[in-house]
């Protein structure tokens, strides 16, 4: 499913069909695929947002962001988070070229250095920018990403929901298994747990304030992730969503990375 926080964002009723699927790992995958599919053809989109870090003692310091996403047919997205505010961190960008199967590709722009590092694939579990999300987490989220297992039905906040756990491909993703709650009305995140290495409990995701845009696409306005571990948390607040906006490869490349702003 495609969450691209980018990314960490999921989008009829489930088909009558799906009730009655098969082994838990078939019915897993089906829902997955069923929220991936909802969210298709969005074209390519536009948004601000505004990041808050909080420290475990409630201190928090605020950084404006822009993020720019391209569907790509057959492929992952591409997207460039670019960072507006502070002053220290202006014009610090990161260029994400996700892939269903092979691994992804990410570059991130220092403008106090003038260079652009390549984030190896072995380091994308470490945090972003002092965030309590992960590199990975900035990537779409696929469906060839994972395998997944249905559990069971159960409620988050009052909404009815499928609870899906989810065990990455990849060895070099900072989490062996996530459990998403994925609500069966219209297929939106509602909650993700994320397990740490050792399968211990890291973090915790919660968006929330969704809204629909050309008649299909739910996009939350707010993604909360507490880290368990640490006792600090990152907020995301989004705003003005823009879709299909003309925006082409020639806008994601690592020339445009040094371009920004």
């Amino acid at each position: 499913m495609k969450r691209s926080v980018a990314p960490l964002v999921i989008v009829a009723m489930l088909a009558p069909a799906l009730a009655l699927a098969g082994p838990a790992e078939d019915r897993g995958l089906e829902i997955a695929k069923e929220a991936d599919r909802r969210d298709q053809g969005f074209g390519d989109s536009k948004s601000n947002m505004v990041m808050i870090l909080r420290n475990k003692r409630g201190q928090e310091s605020k950084r404006e962001l822009e993020i720019r996403t391209l569907e790509v047919k057959g492929d992952g997205d591409k997207s460039m988070t670019v960072f507006h505010t502070p002053r220290d961190v202006r014009g610090t960008a990161l260029l994400t070229f996700s892939h269903p199967v092979d691994a992804d590709e990410q570059w991130l722009y220092l403008p106090a250095l003038r260079r652009v590092k390549r984030i190896a694939s072995n380091n994308k579990s470490g945090p972003f920018m002092g965030s309590e999300f992960a590199y990975e987490d900035f990537a779409s989220q696929e469906v060839e990403k994972y395998t997944y297992k249905y559990l069971k039905d159960e409620k988050v906040n009052g909404v009815d929901c499928f609870l899906v756990e989810q065990y990455p491909v990849s060895k070099d993703s900072g989490y062996t298994r996530l459990q998403a709650w994925i609500d069966k009305s219209e297929y939106r995140v509602q909650k993700v747990d994320f397990y740490d290495r050792k399968g211990a409990l890291l973090k915790t995701l919660t968006p929330s304030d969704y809204k629909k845009y050309l008649d299909k696409h739910w996009r939350a306005h707010k993604l909360n992730m507490v880290n368990h571990q640490t006792g600090k948390s990152t907020e995301l607040i989004w705003s003005e969503f823009e879709f299909k906006t003309g925006l082409k490869d020639d806008d994601f490349t690592r020339t445009r990375l040094q371009q920004v702003l």
